[in-house]
Formats: C-alpha cells, structure tokens, sequence
C-alpha cells in the first residue's frame, strides 16, 4: 500500500468547486485590500483591515497548501505546476498594493488604540512599521515580485525537476534519488559505497543546471538586498528570522568550539568500522552494530507515539491524529520530492507530512522530527492567523525536542545493543545538524560572497563545497571521500527569500537540548510551560521569547549547557563501545 497523504480536507481535485470558487474569494478580497491605502487611518479601518488580511491568509494558505502539497508528491503533475504558476502571478500583480497598505499602516498611531483586536496584533503591526525603511516605491516593488515568478521561482522549479526526475543506475537498475539516499543507511557496506558513488556520478549530468538554479537565485537575493538596503544577506535573514546577531554569534561560537567533540565522534566510529583516515562520505550513516531492530511504518507509528506519550498526552493524542486521519504521504516513489517536512495549516487547524520511509530507525527520528512540527503548528491554532507564523530559527525547536523525546526514552527500554545503536543515532543527528549545518552556513556564505563578482562554475562550487566540509568536520572524515554535491539536492539553498536556512536548525537543536533539560529538572509541570512557549513563537522576537522561560540567548553559557549535554551522550557512547569491542 502507498500510503499517500489525504487533501480531501483542503480540496477534492483542482475541478473541486470550493477550489475554484476559492480562487476566485481570494481575487476579490486582493481587490477590496486595494481600498484601504485610500482610506482614512483611523481605528475602525485598522480593525477592518485586519479582519481581511486574516481572512485573506486563510485562501491564500488553503490554496498553496493544496497545489504545493500536490506538486510535492507528483512534480510531475502539470495542472499543480499550472495553478501554482497562476497563483504567484496572482500574488506579483497586487505587490505594489502590499507596499501601499504597509505604509498606510506605518502612519496609523495604533500603539494608542485600546481596542483588543488591535492590541492583539501590536507585533504584528510594529514588524510592518519597523521593515517600511527596506520597502522600495510602489512600481519598483511590483516589477521585483513580477521578475520573481520568472526568476528564483522559476529556477527552483527547474532544480527540482532536475533532482527528480534522475536515475541513478546501481548493477544495472535504475533508482530514483530519494531511494538512492536511502541506501546511506543500509547495513551493507557495499551498498552505501555503491549509492554514493552512483550517486555522485548522476550529478554531472544535470551539474550546470543546477548550478546555474544556484547562481541565479543567489544573484537575485544580493540584488534584493542591495535594492532594498539591508546590509547583507545574513542581515535580511536575521531581521526575517527576529533574532539578533548577537544570539547568531553566540551560536557560532559555541558550534565551533564543539567541532573537536564531534571529530573524536568520528575517529571513533572510523577506528571501529576499521580505518585509518577518517570516515569516508559514504559511511558517515553506517551503523557501528547491527540489531535485530526493523521498523516497518506500523511499528515506527506505534514507537513515536507510545514515547511522545512519555511526555505528555496532548503530545501523544496529536501524533495519533495525524496518523489515523492520513497526513502522512510516506514512502519514496518517482517523482516525489526527497526529504522530509512538514506543511502546517493553520486555515484548516491541521498539517501534512511528507516522508520518504526507509524502514530504519532514523526514520522513526525522521517521522517524530516532523510530527513535533506539527505540534507546533497544533499549538499556535488558537493564535489569530496573523500571529501564528514563527521564524526560522524557532521552527526547529518542537521538531528537534521530539527527536529527543523518542530517543531518551528508547534508551530506557534497550538493551545494550540497542542503546549503542540509538545512541549512535543520537551522535549522527547531532553531528548533521552541527558540523554539517556548520558547513553548510561556511559553505553559504562564501558562495554568497564569490558571487558578487559574478556567476561561479561547477568546479569552484564543489571546490566550495570541500573546502567547508573539511573546516567542519575537521579529520573526522577521510578528506579524499567527501561529497562535492551536497549543495545540490538540499531544497534550503533554492529558495530566494529564506538564506542561511541552516544555522535554524543547530539552534532548534541546542535551543531543544536546554528546553529538554529544564523538562528533567521540573518534570510534568514544564509540558504547560512548553507549550505556552510554541504558543507565542509567531508574535515575539527570538530573544524575549527565551526570556519567556528564563533564557538568555545571546549567552555562550546557555549554549555550552545544551553542548554539555550532548558530550554526556558521547561519554555513554564511547563506555559502550569499549564493551562491544571487548
């Protein structure tokens, strides 16, 4: 069985009715915003204008969702590539009218405005006020969002028709990418040698086209910023993000400290698979003991919901839900995208999640990574639609603690095998979304700035690619197999509007090992406060939302306890190993 995820609660089809009359609700409510710039700044109009922007989100959201969703599982699917297509232009006809109503509401005084409604999106309204000095003359501003759909979006598109539809030949089969990736953590050596090195082979095929996705899309987002005034890239994405470059500095810092904990991660494992070198790319996921464990999906669903309700039942009776009621679209075929995510639909008071199953453990982590996202969307429903949408670097916070939830609690049930091999998985995910978001942010950001001189060729990405790979990972990893594609396949780098999205996963990661630690310390009563924090992480900045459970973010301290942390897993990690090898 498939096990597709079900739209039916958003659309039937795209000849649904609801579908085109929706299209049709979300023109009209576009026009009637083109009022308000005309209209008298006073407090009913405010009021009135947040209504409709509101329930414009929810067309707009509903719509997306659906085409997106539907383009995701099928990119091959010509109507979603059509209405999605439509939907943008839709979207880039009306940007010049979105700059006017942002600076009509600039010069409304709403702070002295006691009406609830209005108060309740002061945070809102102050974020409009305070991006008015990046916003460009209205006709600037709509041929910027026109170019867009035949620019960045056009060439994200392009990449990932290109990722898709590649067959990777391995002993004379054919295999889409996203099982090919899948093979990184087979039990058997010589498969993952095979799919990597198939893999890497596969991509001189579709390089230059991907390469030039790349340079075109990192070309418009320094032509953005420039045209705009912000500083940098990195500066956009931390006024987008709400986080402060004190806090990215923070991070950093302490990332790059932790960089020799991982190495000795590596070596060890190297040493127990037998080499010298380091690990080479292909055995970085390699399991270092094999179990008896398998993890069909039915078992998979059953782990993550039996160890979410460890937590707390709300936690537990959600993941449920989305189980039961068909969210999931689970396992890899043609055409589908690869990865893994999670799609919030505050419209609907629901999410959907996209797997590529494998049957593993790790896809058991994948599965509870994603599904924490959802609960975050879950917690934000009772929040107003303009209120509900949270930054980057908050997004992978309920993910990662979920992952953390699932494995904690799996450690008490193992057996000494089995406590090896999670913990193994625990040292691996770490190590991904330290050391290699590590490199992937050095990797960025000189990218970024090589760029400024002009489009850069295959050669000088992949040489790109290495060079940060071997910064980050130190001598962990034998530096004659490394992966010069890795900026390839990885959806993060492709989108025009969202750089640097790679530190937000290391500080959801570390901002989990504290939240997780503070759970250890206060026990059932920190679940309320828990969810009382995703509840307000769409009308706060980064910083005054730690503040919310007593957290300094822009503190080294903070980040060296969550570290701490992880270095206690590796001290059991490295006692169990030394019983195996005895």
């Amino acid at each position: 069985m498939e096990k597709k995820w079900n739209l039916d609660d958003l659309y039937k089809s795209f000849e649904d009715k609801s579908f085109i009359n929706d299209i049709d609700e979300m023109k009209k409510k576009l026009k009637g915003l083109r009022e308000y710039p005309l209209l008298e700044r006073n407090e009913e109009n405010l009021v009135f204008y947040l209504k409709d922007e509101s329930e414009l989100n929810d067309y707009m959201e509903k719509l997306f969702a659906y085409v997106s969703l539907t383009m995701n599982a099928d990119t091959t699917n010509h109507q979603a590539i059509q209405y999605y297509s439509m939907l943008e232009n839709i979207l880039a006809n009306e940007a010049d009218v979105r700059s006017q109503i942002e600076k009509w509401i600039s010069g409304i005084e709403f702070e002295r405005y006691e009406n609830d409604y209005i108060q309740e999106h002061l945070f809102y309204l102050n974020e409009i006020r305070e991006n008015q000095q990046y916003l460009l003359d209205d006709a600037s501003e709509k041929v910027l969002a026109a170019m867009k759909t035949t620019g960045s979006s056009a060439w994200s598109k392009y990449k990932d028709q290109l990722i898709s539809s590649m067959n990777i030949i391995i002993d004379n089969k054919e295999y889409p990418l996203t099982e090919v990736l899948n093979m990184a953590y087979s039990k058997d050596k010589d498969i993952r040698k095979k799919a990597y090195e198939a893999e890497v082979k596969a991509y001189i095929d579709v390089e230059n086209g991907i390469a030039s996705a790349l340079n075109a899309i990192k070309g418009e987002a320094l032509t953005i910023v420039k045209l705009r005034g912000y500083p940098s890239v990195l500066d956009r994405t931390l006024i987008d993000s709400r986080m402060s470059r004190k806090t990215l500095e923070a991070l950093l810092e302490t990332v790059k400290k932790a960089l020799p904990l991982f190495e000795k991660y590596f070596l060890l494992k190297a040493k127990y698979l037998g080499y010298s070198k380091g690990l080479p790319w292909y055995d970085i996921y390699a399991p270092i003991i094999e179990t008896n464990s398998h993890y069909p999906y039915e078992k998979g669903c059953d782990f993550v919901v039996k160890q979410f309700n460890h937590f707390s039942k709300n936690l537990g009776d959600y993941a449920k839900i989305a189980i039961e009621n068909e969210w999931i679209d689970v396992y890899p075929r043609k055409g589908k995208v690869g990865g893994a995510f999670c799609h919030n639909l505050h419209c609907i008071k629901e999410s959907r999640f996209l797997l590529n199953y494998g049957n593993e453990f790790s896809d058991v982590i994948t599965m509870a990574h994603e599904l924490g996202h959802g609960f975050h969307g879950h917690c934000l429903n009772e929040q107003r639609a303009l209120n509900s949408d949270y930054p980057m670097p908050i997004a992978e916070t309920a993910s990662t603690f979920c992952e953390t939830i699932v494995k904690k609690a799996a450690l008490k049930e193992a057996s000494k095998e089995e406590q090896l091999m999670i913990l193994e998985n625990e040292l691996s995910d770490c190590a991904q979304v330290i050391v290699d978001i590590y490199s992937r942010f050095l990797f960025e950001s000189r990218f970024i700035e090589k760029r400024k001189n002009g489009p850069l060729s295959v050669d000088e990405i992949k040489d790109l690619m290495i060079d940060a790979q071997k910064e980050a990972y130190l001598n962990g990893l034998d530096h004659d197999v490394l992966h010069p594609y890795m900026w390839t396949w990885k959806p993060h780098y492709y989108e025009v509007d969202y750089a640097f999205y790679n530190f937000p996963y290391a500080f959801g990661l570390l901002l989990s090992k504290g939240l997780y630690g503070m759970y250890l310390k206060e026990g059932s009563s920190f679940c309320e406060k828990y969810e009382k924090l995703l509840s307000i992480t769409g009308k706060m900045s980064i910083e005054d939302i730690g503040k919310e459970v007593g957290i300094d973010l822009t503190s080294i301290n903070f980040w060296q306890n969550s570290i701490d942390m992880i270095e206690e897993d590796m001290k059991l990690f490295e006692k169990l190993l030394r019983e195996i090898e005895k």
